[in-house]
């Protein structure tokens, strides 16, 4: 074995394994892991039904989960005969959906190393494995492959800078040779994959979050106490928001009081809630204390709970999408599928679907509070623009719809 190939990457994991321990004694998320690395096989002996033909997807964490969930939920209506093994790598995937309906086994996925990959895959015994977009795991691809087991990668997305496609990438890009078939989101993706001699099994399909968000707008629930709220004024809705994108916003909206305020923050809790009420000028109402008759007098809603976003966008004339002054912009897709302009922060670069809206004008990025003014000015005073805008970011959505289906068709040969 290559120390600097395969075995330098196994030692690199255990390494990995034991700094993950040692930080599960001080913290909760590494301590979710670990236990739940532990109690992986148990669950399977468990909850796996012998004599049954199982589809394995994994995700790392939530955002890969939504882009596999389309793709899930097709194969259990269309391929009823299947099973679905649904894997999480991280806490924040699988404490939110170790519960989820679609899948019949759900479970953590023990790290990489070449014993875990061979006991993992001999109690799974998949019939195909799809991993989600940037999920690349060289000891469990090799038992996967070895065993003849397809190996599908779906709305992967390559770029120059990943290790891959890098001079000292030699011994790691080898394990894109074991990947049956490549769904990816662009044609840049394809041509690094030639790059490296990946060729004749590289789809493009785009991303399936697409079908996911149009998912989730056709299922939008209807909320009276955003409609009291709303009633015929204009409504700008700030979602997934952090500080740094609230103290943009905000002071624009304490002057601009003819126009209405929805704000869900990414983090809700007692201090960010009291944090945005003390810097409006507005009367506010939270969602969890508004009535029908109360909140048709607030200026602004502060949605205080989760799971409302993605059918609170459907009010908004103007929305603006959090995180783009910090990690990184959260979901684009939900608030442009209903045809409305996304605003959003400078740190979007990684982001597709951010290049593409604010190349269609169906979004824009903000950099700062003069961006903000000049750009919200543009649409609060030109009815035009901003339908425009608006429309050009619903199309942009619905052209991009039908990537599961594309996969689909190659996987059962449709």
């Amino acid at each position: 074995m290559n120390f600097w190939g395969w075995g330098f990457y196994t030692i690199a994991i255990s390494l990995y394994l034991a700094c993950v321990r040692i930080a599960a004694l001080f913290n909760k998320k590494a301590a979710q892991m670990v236990r739940g690395h532990k109690e992986t096989f148990k669950i399977l002996r468990e909850k796996m039904e012998p004599g049954c033909e199982y589809i394995w997807f994994h995700a790392a964490s939530l955002g890969e989960f939504e882009q596999g969930r389309p793709l899930m939920e097709r194969i259990r209506r269309d391929y009823p005969q299947y099973k679905i093994l649904l894997t999480f790598f991280s806490p924040s995937g699988y404490e939110v959906r170790k519960n989820y309906e679609g899948a019949d086994v759900i479970c953590y996925l023990p790290l990489d190393t070449p014993i875990n990959a061979a006991r993992f895959v001999k109690v799974v015994h998949p019939v195909m494995a799809f991993f989600i977009k940037y999920e690349f795991w060289q000891n469990y691809f090799k038992v996967l492959e070895h065993k003849h087991i397809p190996i599908y990668s779906v709305s992967s997305i390559f770029r120059p800078e990943q290790v891959f496609f890098r001079w000292y990438g030699g011994q790691y890009y080898k394990v894109l040779t074991r990947v049956t078939h490549f769904f990816v989101q662009n044609e840049q993706s394809k041509a690094l994959l030639e790059t490296r001699g990946v060729k004749g099994n590289v789809t493009i399909v785009g991303d399936t979050r697409f079908d996911r968000v149009n998912e989730i707008a056709a299922l939008a629930k209807q909320l009276p106490l955003v409609e009291a709220f709303k009633q015929n004024a204009s409504v700008f809705v700030a979602g997934s928001s952090w500080e740094p994108d609230e103290d943009l916003f905000i002071p624009y909206f304490n002057n601009h009081k003819d126009w209405k305020l929805i704000i869900a923050p990414h983090v809700v809790s007692e201090s960010h809630i009291k944090t945005i009420v003390d810097k409006l000028d507005r009367k506010v109402v939270r969602y969890t204390q508004a009535t029908l008759e109360n909140v048709k007098d607030a200026e602004c809603l502060i949605i205080d709970c989760y799971g409302l976003l993605s059918s609170i966008y459907r009010y908004g004339d103007i929305s603006y999408v959090g995180g783009g002054f910090g990690v990184g912009i959260h979901n684009l897709l939900e608030a442009a599928i209903y045809g409305i302009p996304v605003l959003f922060g400078p740190n979007n670069q990684r982001f597709q679907e951010a290049q593409e809206l604010k190349a269609c004008g169906g979004g824009v990025e903000i950099k700062d509070a003069v961006t903000l003014k000049e750009t919200l000015d543009k649409f609060l005073m030109n009815e035009v623009a901003l339908k425009q805008a608006g429309s050009a970011a619903g199309t942009y959505v619905s052209s991009k719809i039908g990537a599961s289906d594309k996969v689909l068709a190659v996987v059962f040969k449709k």
